[in-house]
């Protein structure tokens, strides 16, 4: 009787002691599944911190800090930009210190410069890239004549490396630009216009000769 006891009481005591091994081991797994928890929780706010402050970066306008510098005039009307352009490739918006860019911290993509011509303004950080590829761009405002537009908008359709848009920024109703140079042309006739385009189309000043001036973008 004594010994049935006994082993009752053994019995109740290792069952006892197993839950209790048990307990403690779930307790445990809980604590290492709260940690983990925590520890994705935490990593998650500091990943979407990072992501919130690029993507607030990223959005901002921001001056060229390379840009800095002033337009030298030539004898023969052109302008030349005395300083540095900056040549990176950046997501937010530049505001750059002329209108029409010539050069500077751009966009990645480049807008298509194949003799394409825009009825609409362009985002200036694309535009910027097409004439780090040699391209010239021609931007008018709503001054121009219509035929001044007309004629133009057909000699740059056949001229490859060339881009053509509106842009009522602008100081004057005519410019040409390149990377580094621009200059006011008076009309389509005028003959600094040819000038400008045997100069500076693929001319001495392209950071990158020969790079691509299509599968860019387009309106």
């Amino acid at each position: 009787m004594g010994s049935a006891k006994k082993s009752t009481a053994a019995a109740r005591k290792a069952r006892i002691e197993e839950m209790r091994r048990a307990e403690q081991a779930r307790e445990r797994r809980n604590r290492i599944l709260t940690i983990a928890a925590s520890v994705v929780v935490v990593a998650g706010l500091v990943v979407g911190g990072i992501v919130l402050v690029q993507s607030q970066s990223d959005d901002s306008t921001a001056a060229d800090g390379k840009g800095k510098g002033h337009f030298v005039t030539g004898s023969d009307g052109v302008k030349t930009w005395k300083g540095t352009l900056g040549r990176n490739h950046v997501a937010k918006t530049v505001a750059y210190p002329m209108e029409p860019p010539v050069g500077g911290d751009h966009n990645q993509v480049w807008m298509n410069c194949n003799g394409d011509v825009y009825t609409k303004s362009l985002n200036n950080m694309n535009a910027v890239h097409s004439l780090e590829h040699g391209a010239v761009w021609v931007t008018y405002t709503d001054k121009a004549k219509k035929s001044d537009v007309e004629a133009l908008a057909a000699k740059v359709k056949k001229t490859p490396y060339t881009l053509m848009s509106p842009d009522d920024k602008q100081k004057d109703p005519i410019m040409l630009s390149a990377w580094g140079h621009q200059r006011t042309v008076t009309g389509a006739s005028d003959p600094n216009v040819d000038k400008f385009f045997e100069k500076f189309v693929q001319g001495a000043q392209t950071p990158e000769p020969g790079a691509a001036c299509t599968s860019g973008l387009s309106q």
